[in-house]
């Protein structure tokens, strides 16, 4: 299909400025030119789309979702009957796309069956980057056992969440190729305590540098990478050592630490700042203990900060949502979590051109330029004078993935 989206004010996401009356011409799924409106149309039978000054700009990318992740008790998710489990799922995953974001990184849970359904149209959604099963040592940021537990975790094969226990480089290494067996497409390991988990703490170092080298090494073999759940310094210090390429949070990131994640080569920090917000406006309810609520509002405390500090260092700073359950919607307040922090071009730059290098696909999307995948959205307001309008998906009135229009509400 050929279309041409005429009169739009074009955010390219290279870091120009937004360009006003611009015409963008899309044939066989791919940018073909951009230029003014008053310049040459596109083909004749093409589609035209008259964006009347709306924005036009790049898909918006997260590089960290956990669509599978419904329930915040993990115990209440497993006990819902499978079929409800595989709806909620899909509900999220269409509401993800609709929200304007035409690829995501899930950073844990989905199975690689639900990417499937997508690439066969069985379910509208955006691409995926699956990881699989998260892989955490026990007691780790990823055991939900009691401490009172003796069993093994339940699981619902290839809907609830599911997490591998491994101990020591070999059982590491043995997991990381189970996870890519199961059609992962980057592998995640916990490298430090978590909010969700019952029996450890934020800076609580988990792995050892011998165990995440043994993932780095196993997804090094099949040319992709290890995205790691990591808080404070040691963690994070663990991981730029193991050759770990994404480091998830960051929390309590300090000033060494970011020196050592700039000298290394092709390292990503993905701030999750939203879900320290949503969550720790919450009181313990329906799973949440007052612990965890305790951990998150922990978390919060340091979020800005890390940021910040990442920021002015010149880290490769990446954007992530992490919502959960009901909040799963919200995905879109991260950027302007993020502006705040860093301006709203900066944070719109991270959900798309530098997302797309995380994702190793930033030569086919992530800006509008000629030659790439036609990933587009149609904004009803200004972004750059109010990124929290990404919180609403009424904003984004258009969506277009590889070329085909998959949203259009006008």
């Amino acid at each position: 299909m050929s279309a041409v989206f005429e009169h739009a004010t074009v955010i390219d996401c290279t870091g120009r400025d937004p360009q006003r009356d611009a015409r963008v011409v899309v044939e066989d799924g791919r940018i073909h030119r951009i230029g003014a409106s008053s310049g040459p149309a596109g083909p004749k039978d093409a589609r035209v789309i008259d964006c009347q000054g709306r924005t036009l700009m790049p898909g918006l990318l997260d590089a960290h979702v956990h669509l599978a992740l419904i329930d915040l008790d993990a115990a209440a998710e497993v006990a819902l009957p499978p079929a409800v489990l595989a709806l909620r799922i899909k509900e999220v995953i269409e509401a993800t796309l609709d929200a304007g974001f035409t690829t995501v990184r899930d950073a844990g849970g989905l199975d690689w069956g639900f990417k499937e359904a997508v690439r066969l149209g069985l379910i509208r959604g955006p691409r995926i980057f699956i990881s699989g099963p998260f892989i955490s040592q026990t007691g780790g940021h990823g055991d939900h056992r009691e401490r009172t537990s003796r069993a093994t975790f339940p699981v619902v094969p290839g809907l609830a969440s599911e997490t591998i226990l491994a101990d020591g480089a070999d059982n590491v290494r043995r997991a990381a190729r189970e996870v890519l067996r199961r059609g992962a497409d980057q592998i995640k390991v916990m490298a430090s305590g978590g909010a969700a988990s019952p029996t450890d703490e934020l800076d609580h170092v988990q792995f050892s540098v011998p165990e995440l080298a043994a993932a780095v090494d196993v997804a090094g073999a099949v040319g992709t990478y290890v995205l790691a759940h990591a808080y404070g310094p040691r963690a994070i210090q663990n991981c730029v050592k193991a050759g770990v390429r994404s480091i998830e949070h960051g929390n309590f990131l300090d000033e060494a630490t970011a020196d050592q994640m700039l000298a290394a080569d092709d390292v990503f920090l993905v701030p999750t700042v939203i879900t320290y917000e949503l969550l720790g406006a919450r009181e313990a309810s329906d799973g949440w203990t007052p612990d965890m609520v305790r951990k998150i509002r922990q978390g919060l405390t340091g979020a800005y900060d890390s940021l910040g500090l990442a920021y002015e260092k010149g880290l490769r700073i990446g954007s992530g949502s992490d919502v959960l359950a009901d909040m799963q919607g919200e995905k879109g307040k991260e950027i302007a979590c993020q502006a705040r922090v860093m301006g709203a071009m900066n944070a719109i730059i991270a959900a798309t051109r530098t997302n797309a290098a995380l994702m190793r696909i930033d030569k086919e999307v992530g800006t509008i330029e000629e030659g790439k995948r036609a990933d587009l959205i149609v904004l009803d307001a200004d972004p750059l004078g109010d990124p929290s309008i990404f919180a609403d998906a009424n904003h984004v009135r258009m969506v277009m993935r590889g070329g085909d229009v998959v949203k259009n509400l006008d």
